[in-house]
């Protein structure tokens, strides 16, 4: 079963965690955890994941292929939060690539500005304040969209999709980058050992804060599994839907097309 996430009207529920919250009270409590988190998010990144997680964003920028020439390329990072990906993009890409990050938690793009100064391409890296459920763009405005670690905390994954579908040009592509359900024996114990004990004590250590990485463990068990969320893509109106798993299936990278 895809979850209940995608109900709308009111008295519907969803899951915040693994705790049944109403509907129209998940954005808010999402926005919370991040605001909590957002000077020590990227920090985090690199603890939870060992590391990895840059590999993985960094994986997903070589499927992007930005042009290395003048040619113009706009990249639309939903949920883009701090800009790890777009910097990636615009550094990988030639003096036509940019990128617009657009994400609803102001604490975290207030973070991905003073990084884009401090790494120079405040020019090449917009930050919008949006909901990813409703997108200020205009139709068919971007050649690429991304969403790293974000879709599962939007309340409506079917209507963010539907989204960076609109907003893309015809042969636009769009990828999701999200934690998935491992599929190596042994592994999986392991996994769930480290993510709900370890993790929540050293969001504690780091941020002070043990709640919200709770949250973010419980999180990734309620997302789909990458058969039924390529389900909702096509749903939502993309073509060649894949994913490929990454590490064992900690991770997959969804992928579709806006014919």
């Amino acid at each position: 079963m895809v979850g209940d996430t995608q109900a709308g009207g009111a008295g519907a529920d969803t899951h915040f965690g693994f705790r049944t919250v109403p509907l129209g009270e998940k954005q808010r409590m999402v926005d919370e955890v991040f605001h909590s988190v957002a000077r020590r998010y990227d920090l985090m990144n690199d603890l939870m994941s060992l590391g990895l997680h840059r590999v993985w964003k960094d994986l997903l920028v070589s499927r992007l292929r930005p042009p290395k020439s003048e040619r113009a390329f706009r990249l639309l990072d939903v949920a883009g939060g701090t800009g790890d990906v777009s910097f990636r993009t615009v550094e990988a890409g030639g003096p036509g690539t940019r990128a617009v990050v657009a994400d609803i938690n102001g604490g975290m793009l207030g973070v991905g500005r003073e990084r884009a100064q401090a790494l120079g391409l405040a020019e090449r890296v917009e930050f919008v304040e949006a909901n990813a459920e409703e997108l200020p763009f205009a139709d068919k405005s971007f050649d690429a969209a991304t969403v790293a670690f974000g879709i599962r905390n939007v309340p409506r994954m079917d209507k963010a999709l539907a989204e960076m579908r609109r907003v893309l040009k015809p042969g636009g592509r769009c990828f999701v980058l999200e934690f998935s359900r491992v599929d190596v024996p042994g592994l999986d114990a392991i996994y769930d050992t480290y993510s709900f004990k370890l993790i929540p004590g050293m969001g504690r250590l780091v941020t002070g804060d043990a709640e919200s990485y709770q949250y973010l463990v419980e999180s990734i068990r309620k997302f789909p599994p990458p058969e039924a969320f390529a389900d909702l893509m096509r749903e939502a109106g993309f073509r060649r839907v894949a994913w490929q798993p990454l590490t064992g299936g900690i991770v997959a990278l969804h992928s579709g097309v806006r014919i």
